[in-house]
């Protein structure tokens, strides 16, 4: 029994790492494209559902769908009505990827496995690395899924297993529980329902067992993102609530339909694997076409719980300490001190462009704040390094100090731009009653949102120090450079075609981009130190050698 409960444990940590794995690569490679993509395709619910579909999909995650679109609603670039709806599209495109895994494609494994090894070795260009670590990751779902069948053949022949099973099967509100914690513990309801209809494929778990846990994990993946967004914008947190009402209280009342018919399972197939795969795919669908007339409702009913609250913020504590004479310690220190100066600017950046539309005077003093914050960090932090360097520093400690100094100055800037520039930008726009043609403000709200992810993954830089992480980073900053160009192109091809509003706000529109791009380029230098030191930087640029693991 030992070793059964050992085989499943692993085959079941194999599919959810490779499930993170295939999301990773996708993050990595291709989230700028995916985030654009979602955010224009979702301006209306008519088709915000199908980019959620489509990008849960490709993310093997509704939560991280979730997590993305909270970002969006934060920055105020997409309307909450559409975020809930791109929700609502991604629960079913995940219960179409458990779908899709489960098809017997498990003959395909070896063919992935050298495709997907083969392009993540030999791939020079950072996309066809993650094409293949994609692949890798698709290989190995299948792989654990196989793994978890022949885990769980044996437990037939349990009388223990058999008698804990036949319990969930007649108490199918402890299995709807089961489900639910699984699915919030594992933080993957895709992982909770392919491991589930693997064991009810082998006659482990019976069909009513079976759906009810499936049931049950699809309100545990909606709670997932109502606990990650606790402390971000409120505005964010009401749509990720709404969705809890509608999926959550969707499961519920299945739940009350399958205690009272659960004989009616059979009408959705042969077994018990494919009756609880087809409820699963069932359930979201129908969640979705019933949640885009509840969104409306279901979003009042979250504002009137999560209503606006003005909180004083308490003055943080600073992690300077005085352990000046242990240099090691110190620069940790600092650099504790330099990635809150960061955490602070992206907190100012992500709605500053919401001020553009609609102007809020509650967001623009809390910039501002936010910006005597980042000041007064950065005089700390000045002030603290070069107390530091009056003692006896290695060359190593040396150099440290003065890239934590350097990056420190690049995110104070970074905080002016938006505090000073963006801000001041968009008083003026308000001020003389203009607004930006609708490509002029697409063609912005794309650029601020690759800034926005710029610099999330220059956050994650300063706190691990991932190089593979930083050498995009870098190779990001000639992106955005070309990215800009082309949308100064954009700009002056309106500007012949004499648009009205581009002429109006001509001047407002670039002087935002280049705004945004020096943000962009400040959150860069938290690479550099990291690429120089593995080799990959030659004076300004990458060095074009192939990349390791």
């Amino acid at each position: 029994m030992i070793q059964i409960i050992g085989n499943l444990a692993g085959a079941i940590a194999l599919l959810l790492w490779s499930v993170r794995l295939v999301r990773t690569g996708i993050e990595r490679g291709f989230s700028g494209p995916l985030r654009t993509g979602v955010r224009r395709a979702s301006q209306k619910k008519s088709t915000a559902a199908g980019s959620g579909v489509v990008a849960a999909i490709a993310m093997q995650s509704s939560t991280a769908v979730a997590m993305l679109v909270a970002g969006f609603v934060s920055a105020g670039t997409l309307p909450a009505a559409s975020s809930l709806a791109v929700i609502l599209g991604a629960d079913l495109g995940s219960s179409i990827v458990a779908r899709i895994l489960l098809t017997p494609i498990a003959v395909l494994v070896p063919l992935l496995l050298v495709i997907g090894v083969g392009l993540f070795l030999k791939g020079r260009a950072r996309r066809i690395k993650q094409t293949g670590r994609i692949i890798i990751g698709i290989a190995l779902v299948l792989t654990s899924l196989s793994m978890i069948r022949t885990a769980t053949a044996p437990l037939q022949d349990s009388e223990i297993t058999a008698l804990i099973f036949s319990y969930l099967s007649t108490d199918l509100v402890t299995s709807f529980l089961l489900g639910a914690v699984l699915a919030w513990v594992t933080h993957s309801s895709v992982a909770t329902v392919l491991a589930v209809v693997a064991m009810a494929s082998e006659g482990v778990l019976l069909a009513p067992a079976a759906a009810a846990i499936v049931l049950g994990a699809n309100l545990g993946g909606a709670t997932i993102p109502v606990l990650l967004t606790l402390s971000g914008a409120r505005s964010a947190r009401r749509v990720m609530f709404a969705n809890l009402l509608i999926r959550g209280g969707g499961a519920l009342l299945a739940l009350l339909i399958l205690v009272q018919w659960q004989n009616q399972l059979s009408l959705l197939g042969a077994t018990a694997a494919v009756q609880s795969i087809n409820l699963h795919l069932v359930f979201n669908l129908v969640v979705l076409l019933l949640g885009l007339m509840l969104i409306n409702p279901m979003l009042r009913v979250a504002s009137t719980i999560l209503p606006d609250i003005a909180l004083s913020k308490p003055r943080r504590i600073s992690a300077l300490d005085t352990a000046l004479t242990d240099p090691d310690r110190a620069l940790a220190s600092a650099m504790r001190e330099v990635l809150e100066m960061g955490e602070q600017v992206h907190a100012m950046l992500t709605p500053v462009l919401g001020l553009f539309r609609d102007w809020d005077d509650d967001t623009y003093r809390a910039i501002l704040d936010s910006e005597d914050e980042v000041d007064r960090m950065h005089f700390e932090v000045k002030l603290y390094i070069a107390h530091l360097q009056e003692g006896v520093l290695s060359g190593r400690q040396a150099r440290r100090a003065m890239d934590i100094a350097t990056i420190s100055n690049h995110l104070e800037d970074a905080g002016d731009q938006v505090s000073s520039n963006l801000t001041d930008y968009a008083q003026r726009l308000h001020a003389e009653g203009l607004s930006f043609s609708d490509d002029g403000w697409r063609d912005l709200c794309d650029f601020h949102d690759q800034v926005l992810s710029n610099v999330q993954l220059g956050l994650n830089v300063l706190m691990t120090g991932d190089a593979e992480a930083a050498i995009q980073l870098v190779e990001e900053k000639d992106r955005i450079r070309d990215v800009e160009q082309r949308l100064q192109a954009h700009h002056l091809e309106r500007l012949r075609k004499g648009n009205v509003a581009s002429l109006e706000t001509s001047n407002l529109h670039q002087e935002t981009i280049r705004a945004l791009k020096q943000v962009n380029t400040a959150f860069t230098f938290t690479a550099y130190p990291i690429v120089e030191a593995t080799g990959g930087l030659l004076s300004s640029r990458l060095a074009n050698t192939e990349e390791g693991d």
